[in-house]
């Protein structure tokens, strides 16, 4: 899923649930942050006041924190980072199969991530509920890939069936479709490695997009191939349907985020707009627009609204300078005077929290992965 559907997706039914405007607002951060905190290393400055943190060539550090990173920058292309980001956070294994290849495959409701949710549930800490509805929205939407380079996401005769604007580089290579497909075939694989959902383009994260292709269903992977068609509008009514019993749920045992005084009862108009068609910054505008018109916020709370991807970071740094910040390691960050109760603080030690229990529950499933 997009940015439309992680934060401004979840805000609305954050609050249309009966959360109180901030406490829902870091839900949907936490949840949209998932896609956006790329560093992974971060060397302290000495003179900062150090809370928890972690040794790095003896120094004092943040790490592993990330929690994705750039798909087309060859030095976060490695083994690690497939496992600790894209495996553990966008792609969570369905664990099921009959060789390991096989149960790295993602699936909807699958046991692991059905368990860290029951563990969230008893944790009072709203990052954390974010992270987990990250994970857990894209399992619906990226169910059938892996998050390994594999020969599971390596698939063929991909095409829209519905008609949507799909962005330059499908313009491309549709183009190249029409001088025919074993050449277009050829020319896909070697610009698009079998990585994610990488050769699908983006359709999985299209809310409104039927589309289809064809992968090995073969247990050796012997070139038996079989045609899929997606209808992605049933797959994301189906995690936002369970996303508004999880966040009910949570409110039910943690009801010192409850707004009392919101009542909210139109959830089909929230549902139409998760499945508007349009470009990824229209979607965006229709949220805020209904976000306003619902009553859910006000018009003065747009600075609470709109996502920036780097508000976390500014509030938690002292130094922070987006040209700097911009790398998977930063050297030298300051921490902010009131740094540990930092929403950014708050979800590095959370990510913690979720990669030992994404592992833990790995290896309750048989799927030992080195990491």
């Amino acid at each position: 899923m997009k940015r439309d559907a992680h934060y401004y997706a979840i805000l609305a039914f954050c609050r249309a649930c009966g959360f109180k405007k901030d406490s829902a607002q870091v839900i949907a951060y936490a949840s949209q942050f998932v896609d956006d905190a790329k560093i992974n290393l971060m060397f302290i400055d000495s003179s900062s006041h150090i809370p928890e943190h972690d040794l790095v060539e003896n120094r004092s550090a943040f790490f592993n924190m990330a929690t994705c990173h750039s798909y087309f920058r060859i030095n976060t292309f490695n083994y690690e980072a497939m496992v600790n980001n894209t495996i553990a956070f966008h792609f969570v294994p369905g664990c099921k199969g009959e060789n390991f290849t096989k149960r790295l495959r993602c699936k909807e409701e699958a046991p692991i991530i059905l368990d860290i949710i029951n563990d969230v549930f008893l944790e009072d800490d709203l990052i954390k509920l974010g992270i987990i509805l990250h994970a857990y929205a894209d399992s619906y939407t990226h169910q059938g890939f892996s998050g390994m380079l594999s020969k599971v996401n390596d698939i063929k005769n991909c095409k829209a069936i519905t008609k949507e604007d799909l962005g330059l580089l499908y313009k491309i290579l549709h183009f190249f479709a029409q001088f025919g497909r074993e050449n277009y075939e050829k020319l896909f694989d070697r610009i698009m490695p079998a990585y994610g959902h990488g050769q699908a383009l983006e359709f999985p994260d299209i809310p409104s997009l039927v589309w289809s292709y064809e992968f090995d269903e073969s247990g050796e992977f012997n070139g038996s191939y079989k045609s899929v068609e997606i209808d992605n509008k049933e797959r994301f009514k189906r995690a936002f349907n369970n996303i508004r019993k999880h966040l009910e749920d949570y409110l039910a045992l943690h009801n010192q985020y409850l707004d009392c005084y919101l009542g909210f009862e139109n959830f089909d108009i929230l549902m139409d707009t998760l499945l508007s068609e349009g470009e990824d910054k229209k979607r965006e505008k229709n949220w805020i627009r209904l976000l306003i018109e619902q009553g859910l916020f006000n018009t003065d709370d747009l600075d609470l609204i709109t996502y920036d991807d780097n508000k976390w970071l500014k509030e938690a740094f002292r130094n922070f300078d987006p040209k700097i910040f911009d790398d998977r390691q930063v050297d030298g960050v300051q921490l902010a005077d009131n740094f540990s109760n930092s929403n950014w603080y708050g979800f590095y030690r959370a990510v913690k929290w979720y990669k030992k229990k994404f592992f833990q529950y790995c290896t309750k499933y048989e799927l030992s992965i080195p990491h």
